[in-house]
């Protein structure tokens, strides 16, 4: 998830920040942060709404209060601080939501503050997680593993100077720390790195002879870091790690990195081989390390079919018999995960949409009743109940469910457009056209090749004439 800024925002949610910024202003600290969190309900990577709500966070909370009323927060906290971090393996933007919601009562509650760190760096977006990890820092200053991540989010976010000075301030007082002198050398690299030439070259001021001064670091950073596999870079750093592996077996990211270079490779079985081992090492059980199985045995599937030969006699009947498979495991393997995550809300939500694909409507509408729990499949799961219950023959309850998700859709994207092109088809099945066609009027005013919007309004007008 890429953090956008706020001219990424559709008008109605660019509407909201306005009035959160405003109220903020006007130092009007509970509306604009209950604003603000409406916003990052929708859009949880615009880093600008999050920096400004953890302003108005912090300026309702003033001083803080005493020892005693921290006390107290950190007591009322607590339960949502495990819900929280029961959220981060299963949703990363449900966790960002629920620590959010500890910080509007308490903007320096540390649990919090790691939940958001975890949480933006499994959706990749390091400015978030600089927002925490200051005031992490701010909280605990002579922590140095909170230092180190800091400096290396900082890094990542493109401010290497200050990630160098963070650290060097710590060593003042940590003098000779393996781990910090380590970490430093790492930042000063990339910095070197980020000076070697890169900006000019994109400037048209800088030469290729300027890159190269420090060639080989530079360009493992790069590698390691931003992740640019070419075909040769993947095997080298396939050997490396082999090699690394030898004398740190239970090394979860190196386990972890393999299986994703080998699943780029194509090496499906190698990759599976390396989940299981990371599978064996997870005690309690990974969501996101099951669904990284099922999408590499997935890929595993499509390969075989692009590997038949399209001229053999029996080429369709192998591309059947593959996608057979494929789904047969698809749906075994979701249920299996269903069964042992039966909380997991983003499961039942794949499960509801394999049954829906496969005819099985009865079995679809009991997932997709269940993932609505979940904030960010609510609106999918709401579309998919109503066209369940459309080929159940159930039109009103249909139509009902339909346009409860087209009042609670925020914007006019794709997502909408269909949900009230489902609605009027309903509308036409129950006999009621002019209704029907009011619906696909309001597409027809905004996007007239949306589908077949347009022959429906030919129809409908043609018909009249």
């Amino acid at each position: 998830m890429a953090e956008k800024s706020v001219s990424d925002l559709p008008r109605d949610l660019r509407v909201l920040y306005t009035r959160g910024s405003d109220a903020l202003s006007r130092e009007n600290f509970d509306y604009a942060i209950d604003l603000f969190n409406q916003v990052l309900d929708k859009e949880p990577g615009l880093y600008e709404c999050r920096r400004a709500l953890r302003n108005a966070q912090l300026k309702k909370a003033g001083n803080g209060g005493g020892f005693f009323k921290k006390m107290l927060s950190n007591a009322s906290s607590s339960p949502n601080i495990a819900r929280g971090q029961l959220a981060l393996r299963k949703d990363p933007a449900e966790a960002l939501h629920i620590a959010e919601q500890i910080l509007n009562g308490d903007p320096n509650n540390s649990g919090a503050h790691r939940i958001i760190v975890e949480a933006a760096t499994t959706l990749e977006m390091p400015k978030t997680a600089v927002l925490s990890l200051e005031m992490l820092v701010r909280n605990s200053p002579k922590d140095k593993e909170v230092a180190i991540k800091f400096a290396n989010t900082l890094a990542e976010a493109g401010d290497v100077t200050r990630a160098e000075r963070i650290l060097t301030d710590i060593l003042q007082t940590l003098p000779g720390d393996n781990d910090l002198n380590h970490a430093l050398k790492d930042i000063s690299a990339r910095k070197t790195m980020d000076k070697g030439g890169y900006g000019a070259l994109a400037d048209g001021k800088g030469s290729y002879r300027d890159i190269l001064k420090d060639k080989e670091e530079s360009v493992k950073l790069e590698q390691e870091n931003r992740q640019v596999r070419t075909e040769d870079t993947a095997l080298r750093l396939i050997e490396e790690y082999e090699l690394r592996l030898k004398t740190d077996p239970k090394n979860v990211k190196l386990l972890r990195d393999l299986a994703e270079l080998y699943t780029q490779k194509s090496q499906f079985d190698r990759a599976l081989s390396y989940y299981e081992r990371l599978k064996a090492l997870e005690s309690g059980g990974d969501p996101a390390l099951d669904r990284g199985i099922a999408e590499t045995t997935l890929r595993k599937f499509d390969f075989q079919v692009t590997q038949l030969d399209p001229n053999a006699v029996d080429h369709a009947e192998q591309v059947a018999r593959i996608q057979a498979d494929k789904q047969a495991y698809q749906l075994a393997e979701v249920q299996r995960r269903a069964e042992r995550f039966p909380t997991d809300l983003q499961i039942r939500f794949e499960l509801g949409q394999l049954y829906f694909q496969l005819g099985k409507i009865s079995e679809a509408i009991k997932e997709f009743q269940k993932a609505q729990n979940n904030p960010h499949r609510r609106i999918q799961s709401m579309g998919y109940l109503g066209q369940c219950f459309a080929r159940r023959g159930i039109f009103d309850l249909a139509a009902s469910q339909l346009a409860d998700a087209i009042k609670e859709k925020v914007g006019f994207d794709d997502e909408k457009k269909e949900l009230i092109y489902q609605l009027a088809g309903v509308l036409e099945k129950m006999g009621k056209r002019e209704d029907a066609f009011a619906q696909y009027k309001i597409i027809y005013a905004v996007d007239a090749g949306f589908k077949d919007v347009t022959e429906k309004m030919d129809a409908f007008y043609g018909g009249q004439g």
